[in-house]
C-alpha cells in the first residue's frame, strides 16, 4: 500500500472522532499474556552494527479494543515521508534505537503515524507524545512490518 493510499485510509471524519482521549502505555497494545522486551535490556541492544530488520520477532496479533479510539502513546520517531524538513509520517516506536540497527520490535509494538500537519522533530528518535485515531492495520515498510496506524491531530515533543 502506498502512502498516499495509507494516508487517505486513515483521515477519519471529525464528527466520527471520539471525544475523550485514552493515555495508553506500549503494554496495552499487546494481546494478553504477550511481554515487551524488557527495559533494563534496551540499553544493552548494539545499535551500530549491521541493519537487522529481517530479523523482526513475530508478533502475536494486535487488540482490536482500540480501533477508533482516539489515544494518546508516548514514543520515538522514526521517519519516513517528510514535507521539507518536517515529517508527515513516520513509525512510532517504543524504545530509542528501534527498527534501525537492531531487529524492530513485534509488529504490535511498532505504530505507522501519518499527519496532515508536517512535524518539525528535532531529528530521528525524538521522544513525543501523539494523540489521534487508532486502528489495527497491516502494514509493510522497508524497515519492519506494522500492526497499528495512527492518524494524528495533535504530536507534541514529550516532557517527562
Amino acid at each position: 500500500m502506498t502512502l498516499a493510499m495509507l494516508s487517505s485510509a486513515l483521515v477519519w471524519p471529525r464528527s466520527l472522532r471520539a471525544e475523550k482521549v485514552i493515555d495508553l502505555e506500549w503494554d496495552d497494545l499487546l494481546p494478553e499474556g504477550e511481554t515487551t522486551i524488557p527495559r533494563a535490556l534496551r540499553g544493552l541492544i548494539e545499535h551500530d552494527g549491521p541493519d537487522l530488520s529481517s530479523q523482526q520477532p513475530p508478533s502475536s496479533g494486535a487488540r482490536t479494543d482500540w480501533n477508533g479510539r482516539t489515544v494518546r502513546l508516548q514514543g520515538f520517531i522514526v521517519p519516513i515521508d517528510f514535507e521539507g524538513t518536517a515529517v508527515t509520517a513516520f513509525i512510532l516506536v517504543p524504545f530509542v534505537g528501534a527498527c534501525i540497527h537492531v531487529p524492530p520490535p513485534p509488529a504490535n509494538q511498532l505504530v505507522f503515524v501519518t499527519t496532515e500537519e508536517p512535524y518539525d522533530s528535532k531529528g530521528p528518535y525524538s521522544p513525543v507524545n501523539v494523540t489521534g485515531i487508532l486502528g489495527v492495520s497491516a502494514i509493510s515498510t522497508h524497515v519492519a512490518q506494522i500492526g497499528y496506524a495512527l492518524s494524528a491531530e495533535e504530536i507534541e515533543p514529550f516532557r517527562g
